[in-house]
C-alpha cells in the first residue's frame, strides 16, 4: 500500500484530503480517503475489532458495507426496545440465550465459557453444545450486549439472540455445510482408495515406476481438496483452542492429518517412501461422519424442548373495545388485550378465558392427550389447541414471558448446572489430550532411537487412535436426550444435575393438599355463630377467598358453595388491606372491619379456643377480631393416580406426608396409602424443620408440593418437585416442574434418572476403556493408521447411538 493510499480501502487519497481524515489504528495514525472509510474504521476500532487490519489479506472495499453492517448489527442489539423481546431481567443483571454458530465439539463450549468468563461484567456463561446455545448473564452497568457478541466473534464464533426460527435456520446452514464437506470427502475417499488399493495389491500388474508415480500424483490431487476443505472443521477448532492457550481433541486430529499429508507430498515429490493418502481421506470422512451423526442426533433431542415456540402462531385475532376484530402479531399483544380464538385454532398467548367454553389440547405442554375443558376464569396457554367452541381470552402474559418461553429459558438454565460426571469428563478430556500429545512425542522418540523407518506412521496411529472424541460426547449427549424425553412427557428440569441427585434419593416427603389430592375443594358442612346471618358470612368468606390463590379458595369462590345455586346472588364486598400468612390463612378489611380466615391456630383468639370443640370436623374458620363467625368443613379427594404412584414409590423409598391440615384429616386421608409417617398441623416453618431433621439423620429427601407455604421446604430439600398447577412461588423454589396433572410422572422421572446414570457410566466406560485398550497396540506399531481411523470413528458413533436410545425407552 502506497504512502498516500487510504489505509482502509487502499484507494489513492486526493491531495486536498490528506489532512482531513485521520484516525489511530494499531498504535499509529492512519490516513483515510473519505468520511465513510473514517467512520467504518473508527467503528471497527471502538468495537474491539482492530485485529481485522492486522490479519486482513487485502484492503477492504470502499465504504466496506460488510464490516459496517456487522458493526451496526451489533450496536442495534443495545437498543432497549429490541432487547425487550429476548433479554430477561435477573435482578439487577440481564440474561440472554444465544444461538451459536461454529461449535463442533464439547471443547468449543469449554473454550467459549473460559474466554467469556474472563470479560469484566459477565456474571455467568453456560454453553449447551448439543443445542448450540449459550446462556449469558451480565451486568448492564459494566458491559453492553454488543460487546459480548464482539468478544464471541473475536474467538471465532457467531452469536445471535435465540429465536426458534433463526435457530432452525442456523442448524440447516450447518447441516448443509456438513453435507458438502462430507460428500466431497466421501467421493474422493472412494476414488483414492480404489487407486491406492490397486497399487498396494498389485491389481494393475507390473507397471512402470513412472506410471506408479503418476498414480501418486493423481491421489495427491484428489486428496488435497479433502484436506483443505473437508478437514477445515478440525483445523479451525484446533486454532481456537491454541489461541486460548489450551488444547482440545481437534489438536491431535490436525497434527495427524497434516503430518500424514505433508509426508505424502514429500514422498511423492522425492519419489521415495510410503504414502497414505487413502488413510487421510478415510480419516476425515469417518470423523466428519461421526460428527454429522452427532449433529443430527443432538438436534433431534434438542428440538423436542428447544423449539416449543414453533407451536405458537405468529398472528392473533385481537378483539377491539368497539367489538371489531383485527389481525396482529402475537408478539405485539400486551397484558389486558383480548383475543378471539376460533374452533381448531391454536391459542396465541397465555391468558384467562372471559367468555365461551371449549376443549383444549394441552399435550404440547403436558404430554397428556386428553383434552382439558376450559370455561370462564380458566387459564389457557399459548401453543395449545382449541378443539371446539370459541374462546375470548384476556392476555395475562406477553409472549416473552409466556409459559412456552419460560420453558425454553428454564431448559437453558438447567444445562448451566453441569453434573459432577460432566465436569469430571470435561476436565479428564483436556488432560487426556495433553497426555496423548506427550505419549505421541515419546513414541516417536523411542522408535526413532530404535532406527525404525515406521516411527512417523506409528506416531500418527497413536494420535488418531486415542483421540478422545467419544469421551467429550459421553455425558452431554446422554443428558440432552434424557431432558428431551422428559419434556415430551410434561416433566421440566430446571437444573440438569438434579437428575444425578435423584438417583441418591431415599426419602420422599409429600404435601397433602393439591399434591396427593386433586385440590378441588367443596364445602361439605358449615356452622354459624349465634346471631350471624349465613348469607352475610358466606359473602364475606367469598370476598376474602377471591383474593387468595390457595386451592381451598375455589370451594368458596366458585358457585358450588354447599351445592347452593343461589351463590351467585350473594353480596359482593370490596376487600382492602389484604394479606396472606403462608400456611396459616388470610386477612382483609371489609367496610372498615378486619376479618381473618384460615386455620384455628391462625385466626381464632385464645379465649375462643374452647368453642372449637363445637365444630369437631371444621378445618376453616371465619373470624372477626379473633371471635368465630363461622366454621367450615372443606373436603378434598385423592388424585386418581395417587394410590398407584405411591405403591410404586414405596418399593424403593420411605414416604412421609407433611401437611398443614389437621392431623385428623391427614390420618383419614392416608390410612389406605403406603405412608410410613403422616404429620398434620404443620406450619411452613415446621415443614422446613421436619425436612432438616430427616437430612441431619442422613436421609436424602425429595420434597413434592404445590403451594406458597411449600416454598421454604422445597428450597431446603435435596430435590424439589412442583406438582400440577403449582403456584409461581413453588415453581421458583422447585428443581423439577410437572407441567401435567399426573403424579405418575414422578416414577417416570426417577426411572429416567437411573437410566441416564447408567448411560453416562456406559459411555464413559466405553470411551476410556477403548482408548486405554487401543493405546498399547498403537504405541507398539501393531495398529496401522487406517485401522486407528476406523476404531476412533466407531467409538464416537457408539457413544452417540447409545445415548439416543434414551429417546425410545
Amino acid at each position: 500500500m502506497a504512502e498516500h493510499d487510504c489505509y482502509h480501502c487502499g484507494l489513492p487519497i486526493a491531495n486536498h484530503d490528506e489532512d482531513k481524515f485521520k484516525t489511530v489504528i494499531l498504535g499509529q495514525q492512519r490516513d483515510m480517503c473519505c468520511p465513510g472509510c473514517l467512520a467504518v474504521a473508527e467503528a471497527i476500532v471502538s468495537n474491539g475489532l482492530e485485529d481485522y487490519y492486522q490479519f486482513r489479506t487485502e484492503p477492504a472495499k470502499k465504504s466496506d458495507d460488510g464490516i459496517l453492517e456487522t458493526i451496526d448489527k451489533l450496536k442495534v442489539y443495545d437498543d432497549p426496545s429490541l432487547q425487550e423481546e429476548f433479554v430477561f431481567d435477573e435482578g439487577q443483571d440481564k440474561q440472554i440465550q444465544l444461538t451459536l454458530e461454529g461449535i463442533t465439539c464439547a471443547a468449543c463450549g469449554w473454550l467459549i465459557e473460559k474466554q467469556l468468563s474472563k470479560v469484566e461484567g459477565i456474571k455467568q456463561v453456560a454453553v449447551n453444545v448439543q443445542e448450540r446455545r449459550a446462556l449469558v448473564t451480565w451486568s448492564p452497568l459494566q458491559i453492553k450486549l454488543s460487546q459480548i457478541l464482539s468478544t464471541l466473534k473475536r474467538i471465532g464464533y457467531v452469536g445471535s439472540p435465540f429465536h426458534p426460527d433463526e435457530h432452525e435456520a442456523s442448524y440447516k446452514r450447518e447441516q448443509k455445510t456438513f453435507l458438502k464437506k462430507l460428500g466431497l470427502a466421501g467421493i474422493m475417499t472412494m476414488q483414492v482408495m480404489m487407486l491406492m488399493t490397486g497399487l498396494y495389491f498389485d491389481w494393475f500388474g507390473a507397471i512402470e515406476l513412472e506410471t506408479r508415480q503418476y498414480f501418486y500424483w493423481v491421489a495427491l490431487t484428489l486428496t488435497t481438496p479433502v484436506v483443505l476443505y473437508s478437514g477445515s472443521t478440525f483445523y479451525i477448532g484446533a486454532a481456537k483452542a491454541l489461541s486460548a492457550k489450551t488444547v482440545n481433541m481437534d489438536v491431535p486430529v490436525t497434527l495427524a492429518i497434516f503430518g500424514t499429508y505433508i509426508a505424502g507430498i514429500r514422498s511423492t515429490v522425492l519419489e521415495q517412501g510410503e504414502v497414505y493418502f487413502e488413510s487421510i481421506c478415510m480419516f476425515i470422512f469417518l470423523l466428519l461422519l461421526s460428527r454429522f451423526l452427532e449433529h443430527r442426533s443432538r438436534h433431534r433431542a434438542a428440538q423436542i424442548s428447544a423449539n416449543m415456540m414453533q407451536y405458537v402462531p405468529v398472528s392473533a385475532t385481537k378483539l377491539m373495545s368497539d367489538g371489531s376484530v383485527t389481525e396482529c402479531l402475537a408478539k405485539q399483544l400486551r397484558i389486558n388485550d383480548v383475543v378471539l380464538v376460533k374452533p381448531g385454532e391454536t391459542i396465541p398467548i397465555d391468558g384467562v378465558v372471559t367468555e365461551g367454553h371449549a376443549s383444549v389440547d394441552e399435550s404440547m405442554l403436558t404430554g397428556e392427550f386428553n383434552p382439558v375443558r376450559k370455561e370462564n376464569n380458566s387459564v389457557v396457554y399459548g401453543g395449545t389447541v382449541c378443539q371446539d367452541g370459541s374462546l375470548s381470552i384476556i392476555v395475562t402474559q406477553t409472549l416473552k414471558n409466556a409459559l412456552v418461553n419460560q420453558i425454553v429459558k428454564l431448559q437453558a438454565s438447567a444445562m448451566a448446572s453441569k453434573p459432577k460426571a460432566a465436569q469430571i469428563a470435561d476436565n479428564f478430556s483436556r488432560y487426556f489430550v495433553t497426555a496423548v500429545l506427550m505419549i505421541s512425542a515419546l513414541t516417536y522418540g523411542f522408535w526413532s532411537y530404535q532406527g525404525s523407518d515406521d516411527a512417523f506412521w506409528i506416531t500418527i496411529s497413536v494420535l488418531v487412535a486415542t483421540c478422545p472424541c467419544a469421551l467429550g460426547l459421553a455425558t452431554p449427549s446422554a443428558l440432552t436426550c434424557a431432558m428431551a424425553k422428559l419434556n415430551k412427557q410434561g416433566i421440566l428440569l430446571k437444573r440438569a444435575d438434579a437428575l444425578e441427585q435423584i438417583t441418591g434419593i431415599d426419602t420422599i416427603a409429600l404435601d397433602k393438599t393439591g399434591t396427593l389430592t386433586q385440590g378441588k375443594f367443596t364445602i361439605s358442612n358449615a356452622w354459624y355463630a349465634d346471631g350471624v346471618d349465613s348469607d352475610t358470612a358466606l359473602s364475606i368468606a367469598r370476598a376474602l377467598e377471591s383474593r387468595s390463590e390457595h386451592p381451598i379458595a375455589k370451594a368458596f369462590t366458585e358457585n358450588n358453595t354447599l351445592g347452593d345455586d343461589s351463590a351467585s346472588d350473594y353480596t359482593v364486598y370490596k376487600v382492602v388491606n389484604f394479606t396472606v400468612a403462608p400456611g396459616g390463612g388470610i386477612c382483609g378489611e371489609i367496610n372498615d372491619t378486619m376479618f381473618s380466615m384460615g386455620s384455628a391456630a391462625f385466626c381464632v383468639h385464645e379465649s375462643q379456643q374452647e368453642f372449637i370443640e363445637d365444630y369437631p370436623s371444621a378445618n376453616v374458620y371465619l373470624t372477626v377480631k379473633g371471635r368465630i363467625m363461622a366454621a367450615f368443613e372443606v373436603r378434598d379427594t385423592l388424585r386418581a393416580d395417587t394410590q398407584e404412584t405411591l405403591d410404586i414409590l414405596a418399593k424403593s423409598h420411605r414416604l412421609t406426608v407433611l401437611s398443614g391440615d389437621t392431623q385428623k384429616n391427614v390420618d383419614s386421608l392416608t390410612a389406605s396409602l403406603p405412608i410410613e409417617t403422616a404429620k398434620g398441623g404443620l406450619t411452613p416453618e415446621l415443614k422446613y424443620e421436619a425436612v432438616q431433621a430427616m437430612q441431619q439423620a442422613g436421609a436424602k429427601v425429595m420434597m413434592m408440593g404445590d403451594g406458597i407455604n411449600d416454598a421454604p421446604v422445597l428450597a431446603s430439600a435435596d430435590v424439589a418437585i412442583a406438582v400440577g398447577n403449582a403456584t409461581d412461588v413453588a415453581k421458583t423454589a422447585a428443581d423439577v416442574i410437572l407441567l401435567g396433572d399426573q403424579l405418575l410422572s414422578v416414577p417416570t422421572l426417577i426411572s429416567t434418572s437411573h437410566q441416564v446414570k447408567k448411560k453416562i457410566r456406559q459411555n464413559i466406560g466405553w470411551s476410556v476403556g477403548y482408548n486405554v485398550l487401543i493405546l498399547p497396540f498403537a504405541v507398539s506399531g501393531l495398529l496401522s493408521p487406517w485401522m486407528a481411523v476406523v476404531g476412533m470413528s466407531l467409538s464416537s458413533i457408539i457413544v452417540v447411538t447409545n445415548s439416543t436410545r434414551l429417546l425410545s425407552k
